[in-house]
């Protein structure tokens, strides 16, 4: 594969290109944000990496570059439950709406792996992907998936596309929408690091739910400083309820958001050093005063609550430890920057898909 990174961020696409094991480089890399690319030119020195908007890439340049691999994670704020949803009515689709111009112009163009959130399989802008790729001689398959299916305590849902010109096989046949992927297919991916946490975390005779066959948050935390990442006595008197509060036996975590660290509801779960029935006391407690009293702060402070770190979020999403950030980055700008990135050992296991034809 010789791959163009779209939209290319952090770098979490060529993260999951090395980790799937199929051969070939990541020749280019595109991205207008500015924080994004110094992260990413941190850690992929020796990348073509193009401080550009998309819309002013042209087919010549591709061509030129000899890809026949796009990998891409459109914005997704036109398509996202919390936006305003306004689709391909949006002016941030307009980029998207580009790259289906550039698609039937790139002449060794083989494969294609879309990223995007839930709900994009709902919008105009998946059926116009779709017209697209059909025209062009794809062929292409569908799914939603989430962290935690792959043993990774971690919800994540999101909409992945994955298209190979039609002279070439899908290892898997279900051509409708799929939330998950068949068993004898996940049965046949390479064993990796997560598969093997995920087993030795599970007992015999345990459940067998979703959430269950994940491993322990105790794998991924690290040691801080006590007080660095405490929540806020005056964020805790006033959104202590709405807390997703885990421990390190929890074998699940919310998504993390853009937003983590600076608005607490449906941004990503907090960590707790003390077990779920010091926690379930401690709010039950705490419940007797009125919500945003001195008391409650009080009860709850001892909880020690606290955000996960940058580097724990990175473990969840799968960055490799060899990833780091420049030191002048900020806590805030690597929860954005996290948030706007993908799951990198799913998207590894897709590339291995979308490569394979067994």
């Amino acid at each position: 594969m010789r791959v163009l990174e779209l939209y290319s961020g952090i770098g979490g696409m060529h993260y999951a290109f090395q980790e799937s094991g199929v051969h070939g480089n990541c020749v280019a890399a595109v991205d207008i944000n500015t924080v994004a690319n110094d992260v990413y030119k941190h850690n992929f020195p020796n990348v073509c990496l193009m401080n550009r908007n998309v819309q002013s890439i042209s087919a010549q340049e591709i061509n030129d570059l000899h890809i026949d691999t796009i990998f891409m994670s459109p914005p997704c704020q036109p398509y996202t439950r919390v936006g305003l949803q306004k689709d391909v009515l949006d002016n941030r689709s307009s980029s998207l709406f580009y790259v289906l111009e550039l698609i039937p112009q790139i002449k060794l163009l083989k494969y294609i792996l879309l990223e995007n959130v839930k709900g994009f399989e709902k919008s105009e802008m998946r059926n116009e992907v779709l017209k697209c790729i059909n025209n062009c001689g794809f062929n292409y398959r569908e799914l939603i998936l989430s962290p935690c299916q792959f043993g990774i305590p971690n919800t994540r849902y999101r909409y992945y596309l994955l298209a190979k010109k039609k002279n070439l096989k899908f290892c898997f046949d279900h051509t409708a929408l799929n939330f998950n992927l068949p068993d004898d297919v996940l049965i046949a991916l390479p064993k990796s690091k997560h598969n093997f946490l995920a087993e030795t975390s599970c007992t015999p005779g345990m459940e067998i739910s979703m959430e269950k066959r994940c491993y322990t948050l105790d794998k991924i935390l690290e040691n801080v400083e006590e007080t660095q990442y405490l929540i806020p006595n005056k964020l805790l008197q006033k959104r202590a309820w709405v807390l997703d509060v885990r421990t390190s036996e929890s074998r699940g975590s919310c998504c993390f958001t853009k937003a983590y660290g600076h608005y607490t509801e449906g941004t990503g779960s907090v960590y707790c050093p003390y077990s779920e029935n010091i926690i379930k006391e401690a709010y039950s407690a705490a419940s007797e005063y009125t919500h945003e009293s001195v008391e409650v702060v009080e009860i709850l402070g001892k909880l020690k609550l606290r955000y996960f770190t940058p580097r724990e979020v990175c473990r969840l999403m799968c960055f490799p430890e060899n990833f780091t950030f420049p030191k002048h980055t900020t806590d805030k700008q690597k929860y954005r920057l996290l948030g706007n990135s993908i799951n990198v050992h799913v998207v590894g296991r897709l590339i291995f898909l979308l490569y394979n034809e067994n």
